[in-house]
This record gives structure tokens, sequence and C-alpha cells, in this order.
């Protein structure tokens, strides 16, 4: 992918930590509520509870996990850290893929299954509560950025520091 110009990197960047953010929030949200579905005694009460729950898993737990995955995609590849130089930004991309993929095929079909029965078990606390743990390392990471960089990261840094004139998405000679 072509590096991003300067603009176009800074709003794709706002626009990451935007969605990002909201995916935090959206998860600490559906924490609170089912804690709260859980340990109420009133059937009311968990019944609201898990019906709003399901309006944030039908309208935006997949479009903000798909947004933060794929404005993360674009920023690692249209900037000079790239998605594989840096063993803090390859531990993001995963991290995100896996949440993403749990968040679409196991956590809204567990909340939809809680608001088909106007109950909620312990799994939609636990998968929060995970899901807010790993959104928080994610956001450590993104401010320490910690550990070195990768193996290819390593061989395309001494490849540039040798004089060598070095493609830096690859490790073929340019002209």
């Amino acid at each position: 992918m072509k590096p991003l110009k300067r603009p176009a990197r800074r709003s794709l960047l706002v626009a990451h930590v935007a969605v990002s953010v909201s995916w935090l929030g959206l998860t600490v949200g559906l924490l609170a509520l089912g804690l709260t579905a859980f340990l109420t005694r009133d059937p009311a009460t968990e019944q609201a509870v898990t019906l709003a729950m399901k309006v944030f898993g039908d309208w935006l737990i997949v479009p903000v996990a798909l947004l933060s995955l794929l404005s993360g995609l674009a920023l690692a590849l249209g900037t000079p850290w790239g998605l594989a130089r840096h063993r803090w930004v390859w531990t993001k991309f995963w991290l995100t893929l896996i949440t993403t993929a749990l968040s679409v095929f196991s956590l809204r079909p567990g909340i939809n299954e809680a608001a088909a029965r106007g109950a909620v078990d312990i799994n939609l606390v636990v998968a929060p509560s995970v899901a807010t743990a790993t959104y928080l390392f994610i956001t450590a990471i993104s401010v320490l950025k910690p550990w070195g960089p990768t193996r290819r990261g390593r061989r395309l840094r001494v490849s540039a520091s040798s004089g060598k004139s070095v493609d830096e998405r690859s490790l073929r000679r340019t002209a």
C-alpha cells in the first residue's frame, strides 16, 4: 500500500481512535448491562436490560468492531509503522482480529439468545469483562509501544542503515 499523505493519515488516525474508544465504551456498557441483568432479582429489569443489550448487539457491535479492525489495518499498511515491523503493532492486529471474530460470532449470538430468553447467564458478564481487559491492553500498548521490532523489522532496519536502496515494503532493491 502506498504511504498515506499526512492529512489522510491524521484523519484516519482520528477515525481509528474514535471508533476504538467507542468499542471500548460499548463493551463497558455491555458489561454494566450484563452485571445488572445477572444480579437483579426483578424479572422486568432483567428483560429490559437484555433488550437493551440486543440493541447494542444488533446495531453497534459488528460495525464498530469491523471499523476498528479496518481502520487499524489501513493505518498499519499506510504508515511507516507497518503491520509486521513492530511487535506491538502485530500484537494489536491479532488481538483486534480475534476480538472482532469473537464479537461477531460469539458475543452477538449470545446476546440474541439472552434477549429471546429474557435472562442473562454468567457468559454475558465474562465476555464483556475479558473484552474490556483486552481493549485496555490494546490501548496501553498503543500508547507505550513496548517491545522491539519483529525479525522482519530488524532486517529492514539493517538494510536501510547499510546504505543500500531498499524498498521499505519488501527486501527488493530499487533503482
